[in-house]
């Protein structure tokens, strides 16, 4: 959603998140839902010592795509976090910027053009040599107008070209200044011409070929069961590799995750999207626990041609219908808060919403009829993320007690968003989402999801809707809005109507919660979006 959610097989988006993701996301990244066969799960060689495996649990799908200028799946996003590098990539909690691939991080955000020297001795992991033309490369698929990916929206409305000075030497030219860009630029990962140039080889990617020049190289990729990874010796940037060997498992299922971690003969040291319940039983066992909030959410996406979900008012009253309040203490174990924004409430950018959708079956009831609807019945197309799994009973008892008769039919991620990519017919998908996988700043959260040629949108075939003009052409003025506070402010104003239309709009912001043996890891640092970053952590 990431997410995670899929996108379509040009583009995986969402995430099963956890879009995205992303999302989420997730667009997507994205999710399948197997363990996978267990003599694949325990492949490698497990060592010993400092050379010993990590392993590592992923509770989101690892066959979504592997295009990092397509993906929201947050298993690939995660993995391509190790094995790419941006120009410019971020701290996976503050966000904050650092050289990547380049030297160093411009000097003045606000300058219209930013010039990079490539690191000295970069090289990819087939031995190739990091170069201008790769940089390009990248850039000129982003912003090609015939190309549709995921990343275009997080750059095409700010730079204008990507230009090659000499072999070791690029510049970004801008429209107009724009300093969040400069964490954008973890979003697009350099990938080498002479490997993705090569005719099918974005298929490839898609499948989950990854060739990158980052602290870790892909050694082996097994859809729905397991990926690995390999230390890279000749890696000379910021962020040293320390573990020989990792293998990463995707148990989308929560039982089986948990099991993995937990007990003496634990098969991992690290899992992400840790049930709420199975947290106090795992710190007892010697685990740490932690997570925070951020952008992780339930959403609901209507399809506006199928009606009534073309009423705003019938939209409207199936969120004012769902009991928020017991969603969060029953099923997130007090670990969420009902939406108040499209926004989380801990974003800088947040602001309470003009329209918020407090519980409220009488006037969700009003509502529907003033919409002329009654008899209605609802099939949920949801994705079957476990903690979304545990959310859709109230979904249902809610839409029932205003009448609604709904029924829940949770499947794989990359299932649910191939009927999307199909443009099959729905009602109402439910599913999990994480911009944060993409970053903090609200301009580029809203512009996921949102936008004239946006995947999302296509999806809610509500694009066209003049609301829907109205709201991009105020999204447009507002990313390019230099004055900091005016554009936080213009930003919190068109989402109000995006909390009026309901379209697309988070149920419940969550916690994202991790576990690691904190006798076997350091430098562990939870994540509130799906995935894991062992970028700065090390063996105890």
């Amino acid at each position: 959603m990431t997410h995670d959610v899929p996108a379509p097989r040009r583009r995986s988006l969402l995430t099963c998140t956890g879009a995205l993701g992303a999302a989420a996301l997730l667009p997507p990244t994205l999710a399948g839902c197997s363990a996978g066969p267990q003599s694949t799960n325990d492949t490698g060689d497990g060592g010993s010592g400092r050379n010993r495996t990590l392993t590592a649990v992923i509770g989101y799908g690892n066959d979504g795509s592997w295009d990092p200028t397509q993906t929201a799946s947050a298993f690939a996003m995660a993995g391509n976090n190790h094995v790419y590098e941006g120009l410019v990539d971020t701290d996976p909690i503050s966000r904050a910027p650092y050289a990547a691939l380049a030297t160093e991080v411009p000097a003045d955000p606000h300058a219209t053009t930013w010039r990079f020297t490539l690191r000295k001795g970069a090289t990819f992991h087939d031995g190739k040599p990091v170069t201008a033309d790769d940089v390009v490369f990248v850039y000129d698929r982003i912003l090609d107008p015939n190309t549709q990916t995921l990343a275009k929206g997080f750059f095409a409305s700010w730079l204008k070209e990507v230009r090659k000075v000499d072999a070791g030497t690029v510049e970004l030219v801008l429209k107009f200044p724009f300093p969040d860009g400069l964490s954008r630029l973890t979003l697009a990962k350099i990938m080498p011409k002479h490997v993705f140039a090569r005719p099918g080889a974005w298929d490839e990617a898609i499948r989950g070929k990854a060739v990158g020049s980052g602290p870790y190289r892909q050694s082996a990729h097994h859809p729905k069961s397991n990926t690995t990874f390999e230390a890279f010796a000749a890696y000379n940037g910021p962020r040293r590799p320390a573990f020989k060997r990792m293998n990463w498992l995707t148990i989308v299922d929560a039982a089986p995750r948990v099991a993995k971690i937990s007990g003496t003969d634990a098969g991992a040291q690290i899992a992400d999207n840790i049930p709420y319940a199975n947290i106090p039983r795992l710190e007892q066992g010697g685990l740490t626990v932690g997570g925070g909030a951020g952008m992780n959410n339930l959403f609901l996406m209507f399809n506006t041609r199928h009606k009534p979900f073309d009423d705003v008012r019938v939209r409207q009253a199936l969120h004012y219908a769902i009991d928020t309040e017991k969603m969060v203490r029953v099923a997130l174990k007090g670990h969420g808060r009902p939406s108040s924004s499209f926004l989380n409430q801990g974003n800088p950018g947040y602001r309470r919403a003009r329209t918020v959708y407090d519980h409220d079956p009488e006037k969700a009831k009003a509502l529907l009829k003033a919409a002329g609807v009654k008899d209605l019945k609802i099939n949920i197309l949801a994705v079957n993320v476990s903690w979304i799994v545990d959310c859709l009973p109230t979904i249902k008892s809610s839409w029932d007690a205003v009448g609604v008769a709904t029924t829940l039919a949770p499947q794989e991620t990359t299932a649910v968003f191939t009927k999307m990519d199909q443009k099959q017919d729905y009602q109402v998908v439910a599913a999990a989402s994480n911009p944060n996988q993409f970053g903090l700043d609200a301009d580029l959260i809203m512009h996921y999801n949102y936008g004239p040629g946006n995947l999302w949108m296509q999806y809610t075939r509500w694009a066209g809707h003049p609301v829907a003009k109205a709201l991009f052409t105020d999204m447009d003025r507002a990313t390019r809005e230099p004055d900091a506070k005016r554009k936080t402010a213009m930003i919190q104003d068109y989402i109000d109507v995006v909390a009026e239309q309901a379209v697309l709009y988070p149920v419940v912001h969550n916690e994202l919660m991790t576990a690691w043996n904190p006798d076997e890891l350091a430098g562990i640092r939870p994540q509130p979006y799906p995935g894991v970053n062992l970028l700065q952590a090390r063996w105890t």
